[in-house]
């Protein structure tokens, strides 16, 4: 379902004439006549909307939009087609925004800068009749006396030729039609990938890296590909080729990884944990020129890591960890400051219940002995002395329960013996080793045992959250949120990547434990959610207490939302109830 924008219903104020002569009206007046701004102006080829003026100089800046049709602006009608092709035009749109004020140096302006990533954004919307870009401005001022006169001059200059360079696709000069074309690659690019996560459905893959993409970044704080000479391109495995046929790339060959388990091993530096982390990104599309565009995988594939001091709150980790010294109930596990290996335990836990069909671990951020037990400790110490049933002998029963896995391993060969597939990286080359790694294990076996299969555990329904006297509701960057008086630290929730999906968390966890808790578990909250947003896009989350333009929101995972709520450590619980219904799956994008 396509999502409503709902713009405030407002008449048109007046045209930008009379929007320049009120502001060289207020010249020299005091900061608070800047209210008289708020409302609709009409510029011709667009309106612009003032719906909240910053109080002061030093608040906020002011919330603005700018709206037209599609007709207006000259769209191709290609950026209209289908939902999806309008969810990437409005992406597009958001970054053109951002490229307009960055190159007429509008400082004054400002709007969220977007990543590598294509996403459904608050701040810009393409509907087929209505395109609108929501931005942020800064009035000038001396103190706290408007300078109208600089003022009328931001908004007859910057504010429109800004908001033209973005909206127009008419001209026929060289860098509309360029950006016309890159318009129209994004679309394309948006497109294939959604066709690619409907092969990965139809044939029951859980990933797909195409040949020839290019994977490695320039660094560890950079989403930009690795360029130059001796940059090694994907060439997928003879073993795992498959082609698919794309709508705008055509056929395209690649690395398609069935289900079960899959194991990604070979020498330090050689492209291993680079291979987990294009496949962890996969379940988003990326721009075009970013290397890793066809690069596709289960929408609901979580990477889960040992977390050390996260919050956890009433999870069954039973299955990994019982019989803890001082008889902790490890059936509805709490504490305040887990463990390396109690806090993956609780990831993959909360991430089975969270609907994921699809596990992500490197061996480098997990704990060892949650992972694995070898033979000499397993002589040293008894069973009955270790709590701790390590992932190693429960991975057969979770595969077999439709639960795939994609592991890198490089220090303990202990998963060989219960892996569909191996995969080696040599030198960012990847090889398939399947039947080398099934002769290593047949020559050096070790014993193995298979435990029985992870339960389903009562559902668990959080308890409403009261609401605050002064409510507080924010992110850091993709690493932490604040509510209220409690920071939720997310830095594990490697699938959070963009800011605004950060925010946008930040505000749906206060949705769900004010306004949705209570009565239902949470994958039905969550499900509930996914509806909501699904019907009014992300402003649903901006009505959670926020104001609503403009917020610049992403679109997160649900899954995501609810690995936030997890670690939320004010979350408190109803007691399981004998008799519940089967809960939905919120396992939607």
């Amino acid at each position: 379902m396509t999502p409503r924008y709902e713009a405030p219903s407002r008449s048109v104020a007046g045209t930008d004439a009379d929007l320049l002569a009120q502001l060289r009206h207020a010249d020299g007046r005091p900061y608070g006549f800047y209210k008289n701004l708020a409302g609709a102006w009409d510029y011709g080829d667009f309106t612009l909307a003032v719906d909240h003026v910053q109080a002061d100089p030093y608040a906020p800046p002011s919330a603005l939009r700018a709206y037209t049709t599609p007709r207006a602006m000259g769209l191709p009608e290609a950026a209209l087609a289908s939902s999806d092709a309008r969810l990437a035009a409005a992406d597009f749109l958001a970054r053109a925004f951002d490229e307009a004020i960055r190159g007429r140096a509008a400082r004054d302006l400002s709007i969220a800068r977007a990543g590598a990533l294509i996403l459904q954004r608050s701040y810009a919307s393409v509907l087929p009749d209505r395109v609108e870009v929501r931005f942020q401005v800064k009035l000038p001022a001396r103190g706290r006396t408007i300078l109208g006169k600089s003022a009328a001059r931001l908004f007859d200059v910057d504010v429109p030729n800004v908001i033209m360079d973005c909206f127009d696709f008419i001209s026929q000069d060289p860098e509309t039609t360029r950006k016309r074309s890159r318009l129209l690659a994004h679309v394309a690019t948006y497109e294939d990938y959604r066709a690619l996560q409907e092969q990965l459905e139809a044939n029951g893959w859980v990933s797909f890296v195409a040949d020839q993409s290019l994977l490695a970044r320039r660094s560890g704080v950079s989403e930009a590909p690795l360029a130059g000479e001796g940059v090694v391109a994907f060439t997928a495995p003879d073993s795992l080729r498959a082609s698919v046929t794309l709508p705008h790339a055509g056929e395209v060959s690649g690395m398609a990884i069935p289900a079960g388990l899959t194991l990604i091993v070979g020498g330090g530096y050689h492209g291993k944990s680079t291979l987990l982390e294009a496949i962890a990104q996969g379940v988003y599309a990326h721009v075009p020129g970013d290397g890793r565009e066809l690069v596709a995988t289960d929408p609901t594939a979580t990477k889960v890591r040992a977390a050390d001091g996260r919050a956890v709150t009433g999870v069954d980790i039973s299955p990994f960890i019982t019989h803890l010294p001082g008889g902790m109930d490890t059936t509805s596990f709490s504490t305040e400051n887990a463990s390396g290996s109690t806090s993956q335990a609780a990831s993959i836990i909360e991430s089975l219940e969270l609907g994921a069909r699809a596990l992500l671990i490197d061996e480098d951020t997990s704990a060892t002995n949650l992972l694995i037990r070898d033979t000499r400790m397993r002589d040293l110490v008894a069973a009955d002395k270790e709590p701790i049933t390590p992932l190693v002998d429960r991975v057969a029963s979770l595969t077999r329960a439709g639960t795939s896995l994609i592991m890198v391993v490089g220090g303990s060969g202990a998963f060989l013996d219960a892996a569909d597939r191996v995969l080696m990286m040599d030198n960012y080359r990847c090889l398939d080793v399947t039947d080398r790694a099934r002769q290593v294990a047949t020559d050096l076996p070790r014993p193995r045992t298979d435990a029985p299969a992870i339960w389903e555990a009562a559902p668990r329904v959080p308890r409403p959250k009261a609401r605050a006297d002064r409510p507080r509701t924010k992110a850091s960057g993709t690493q932490t949120l604040t509510l209220d008086r409690q920071a939720i630290d997310i830095s594990d929730v490697e699938a959070v990547v963009d800011p605004g999906q950060a925010e946008a968390i930040a505000w749906c966890v206060r949705g769900v434990l004010e306004e949705m808790a209570g009565k239902q578990s949470l994958p039905d909250l969550l499900a509930k959610l996914g509806r909501r947003l699904a019907s009014e896009g992300l402003d649903a989350a901006c009505k959670f207490g926020a104001r609503p333009y403009p917020a610049f929101l992403a679109r997160p995972r649900l899954i995501d939302v609810g690995a936030a709520i997890n670690r939320y450590r004010g979350l408190a619980l109803r007691s399981p109830h004998p008799e519940h219904p089967q809960h939905e799956s919120p396992t939607g994008p």
